[in-house]
């Protein structure tokens, strides 16, 4: 028998220290950088946006569509370009067991694939597609730049008119308006097609050759694949020496000039204000001619609100016939980034309609009762699951913002009646407990709601507008 030289005390010590380690690493288990999360205090808000995307998009003529979180790689390596930040430096890419698989970063090539397997470029055209979802790029966290962010997007595919670029632009500026997003900017350019496009990389080649060694490490390389990037860097080395690089206006073809100049005539007939600025080229390998981003100064570097623009070539690119599309995405985090600064409205969620205060086991089982037949007719209506006293009971009903209480006890059941209490008035409605229970609520809900109505603050199905709590 072999004698421990610990004594029991000493296993107690060790044990309550490792415990303790345990519990402090259970309890400090944090999401991961460059995330967030949404809390219901919160969700309101993202449920505005989300709301008002999906009926703007609809009202133009988009139906909604949803693809993987993930896919192949090469559909990236493909479609956004081999060249570009987002490929060289922020994809997550996953290799499991003999898969190689990348969160998507962007939505434009997963629902541009999902259109072509699916068939849907065989049907009328053209095509059009709204979509909300996650994209993922490992990049560094700011204000309104995430690693896991989220998207509203839309694709329309088949038209090549300028147009359906007026188009898809007005039903952006329509979606910002409808947020009350203000001191918005529209910038637009045209970066050609890739006959013009040839002859402005010679010209940039030729600008940025006698600073090739001045150029970050990135940008030596687009220099030679494709140089219009070295524009979009980041660096501000190579910012100051692009300042005064050719123009894409200046090397537009007859056809990419023609579009242009339509598109800009459109706007103006929409009684859409924009500005030409050349400087911008987009951070994506598949943009063509027209290219656009809705700017704002409140939200420091990273200003863009919404961008987008045609990509003529992608679906030929990955496989289907030459079909020209356009579209644009904008990021919800960032939208909700200058609605909180501008102070703007959002949907608040509905409250409780009605809760039951109980009191004893009969009074308990009642409620359930009369909550499951409020609940089937679409009521939001709790009852007590703590075991808490009365007075308890109504102070959680006022945190919970509900609008009727009703409180059931003995007396209540012996009697078959029970008070319904307006908690914004303090009236009280004699109520039956019985079959006409919900009858009557609903009577007397729907006096509450048109007396809403006549005071302007009516609450809408699933929500109601309140801007002052914002």
């Amino acid at each position: 028998m072999i004698n421990c030289p610990f004594s029991g005390t000493i296993f107690m010590y060790i044990e309550q220290t490792l415990t303790g380690r345990l519990n402090f690493m259970a309890i400090n288990v944090k999401r991961p950088n460059g995330t967030e999360d949404v809390l219901p205090k919160d969700v309101h808000k993202w449920h505005t946006v989300e709301k008002i995307a999906r009926e703007t998009a609809e009202c133009y003529g988009f139906s909604e569509i949803r693809v993987p979180t993930f896919e192949d790689t090469d559909l990236f390596l493909r479609s956004v370009g081999e060249t570009t930040d987002v490929v060289q430096k922020e994809m997550y890419t996953v290799m499991a067991k003999e898969t190689k698989f990348t969160l998507r970063p962007e939505g434009t090539a997963g629902t541009i694939r999902a259109m072509l397997q699916n068939g849907l470029l065989n049907e009328a055209l053209p095509q059009r597609v709204y979509y909300i979802l996650s994209c993922f790029r490992h990049e560094r966290p700011q204000a309104g730049r995430l690693r896991e962010f989220h998207q509203f997007g839309l694709e329309m595919a088949g038209s090549e008119s300028p147009t359906a670029d007026a188009e898809v632009i007005s039903l952006a500026k329509t979606l910002l308006d409808r947020l009350e997003l203000k001191n918005i900017e529209l910038n637009i350019n045209s970066i050609g097609c890739p006959t013009c496009r040839a002859k402005y990389y010679e010209a940039l080649r030729a600008y940025f050759e006698p600073h090739k060694e001045e150029l970050c490490d990135t940008c030596r390389e687009r220099l030679v694949k494709n140089p219009m990037r070295i524009l979009d860097c980041k660096s501000p080395i190579c910012g100051e020496i692009g300042k005064d690089a050719p123009m894409i206006l200046d090397y537009l073809c007859e056809e990419c000039s023609d579009h242009f100049e339509k598109v800009k005539k459109y706007l103006t007939n929409l009684g859409i204000e924009y500005k030409v600025n050349p400087k911008i080229v987009r951070g994506l390998d598949y943009y063509t001619k027209t290219v656009f981003e809705f700017i704002t100064t409140e939200i420091g570097a990273q200003g863009t609100v919404c961008a987008g623009g045609r990509y003529d070539g992608l679906i030929e690119q990955l496989g289907g016939h030459p079909t020209p599309a356009l579209g644009f995405a904008t990021g919800i985090e960032r939208l909700l980034l200058v609605m909180d600064k501008q102070g703007c409205d959002f949907l608040t969620p509905k409250t409780c309609d009605l809760y039951f205060a109980t009191m004893g086991d009969a009074a308990l089982e009642k409620a359930m009762e009369l909550t499951r037949e409020l609940r089937e007719l679409g009521y939001r209506a709790e009852f007590d699951l703590m075991n808490r006293g009365l007075k308890a009971q109504m102070k959680y009903a006022n945190k919970i913002g509900a609008a009727f209480t009703v409180v059931i006890g003995d007396n209540e059941l012996a009697e078959g009646k029970a008070m319904l209490k307006n908690m914004d008035s303090g009236e009280d409605v004699p109520v039956p407990l019985n079959d006409k229970f919900t009858a009557n609520f609903d009577s007397v809900f729907i006096d509450r709601m048109m007396a809403s109505f006549d005071t302007g603050d009516m609450p809408l199905p699933m929500f109601q507008t309140n801007g002052e709590n914002n």
